[in-house]
């Protein structure tokens, strides 16, 4: 079966193509992912910011986002370019199908780094600093799978990061009662997604020696990922709590761990299409949580 076209192989330029998909700029799913942690901390530490002030901190991070996000995938495809070509789902990445070069995706990644981290001189020296320390994490991570059964704890290290850079943004400082929390929620947020994600590729990555948490737990998942899912509410309550935001914030929390619910409790992990789907959910969990940030904030 053919794989369907994306806007990309419609409205640009041949030659862009496969630059385009090897960032997944058609899959935003991850740069939400990436953004949603630094959303929620610019939206939860800001008291004195104009609406003007807030959107270009939310339109920056959006755009870093997307940048560092189409880094990472580039980088993990350069690094499993071999492997992806005996996957049914990846063997039509472009490095894996010799659409690029090696050379040619690494000279993207440049690109890409440039431009994500020169969005961050718009702020102070802090935020672009943890922008800076934050690259190795993004190289680091793709490695992960192949020398432990976690590397979607080292991706939760890695994708919240953002949850530090907000509050810097904002503030010039971490803001660590609320902060800490925040990022350790997103931290088992990730657990929680990404092992419904890993569930897709299993069988493959058994074969192959890649490791996750999804071949890690086993049948045990849905009791794993259950637990990360009370952890990160837990840790958004908590965050809300030490930063005095008011009840419609809970409101929404309770929506979003009802969303959790949902995704553990239906999500059919035999099915790859359905794992995928629960995965991309999570754009809407993040979504759910901004908006309660919003409205706490609002009747604070």
């Amino acid at each position: 079966m053919s794989k369907p076209m994306s806007w990309i192989d419609v409205h640009l330029p041949e030659m862009a193509r496969p630059y385009a998909h090897l960032a997944r700029l058609d899959k935003p799913i991850g740069s939400w992912l990436l953004a949603w942690p630094a959303f929620w901390s610019v939206a939860i530490v800001t008291d004195s910011l104009s609406l003007p002030e807030i959107m270009k901190l939310l339109a920056m991070f959006g755009w870093w986002a997307i940048l560092i996000r189409g880094a990472g995938c580039t980088i993990n495809d350069f690094f499993d370019r071999d492997f992806d070509k005996k996957v049914e789902r990846t063997k039509s990445r472009p490095l894996a199908s010799g659409a690029l070069s090696p050379a040619q995706g690494l000279w993207w990644l440049g690109v890409q780094l440039v431009l994500g981290l020169g969005v961050l001189l718009q702020v102070n020296t802090l935020t672009f600093f943890l922008g800076f320390i934050h690259v190795p994490l993004v190289f680091a991570y793709p490695l992960m799978k192949r020398l432990t059964y976690w590397p979607q704890a080292f991706l939760g290290v890695m994708i919240s990061w953002g949850a530090f850079m907000g509050s810097t943004a904002v503030t010039g400082s971490i803001n660590h009662s609320v902060v800490h929390p925040l990022y350790i929620s997103s931290f088992f947020w990730t657990l929680v997604y990404d092992t419904i994600y890993a569930h897709q590729d299993k069988e493959d990555d058994a074969k192959a020696g890649v490791k996750s948490t999804a071949l890690r737990f086993g049948d045990l998942t849905k009791q794993w990922v259950s637990a990360f899912g009370i952890a990160t509410i837990l840790a958004l309550a908590l965050s809300g709590y030490n930063a005095n935001i008011s009840w419609p914030y809970y409101i929404f929390l309770a929506i979003a761990a009802g969303q959790l619910i949902w995704q553990i409790s239906t999500v059919n992990l035999s099915s790859p299409a359905d794992c995928g789907r629960k995965f991309v959910s999570n754009q809407w969990f993040g979504a759910i949580i901004f908006a309660g940030v919003i409205l706490g904030k609002h009747f604070a």
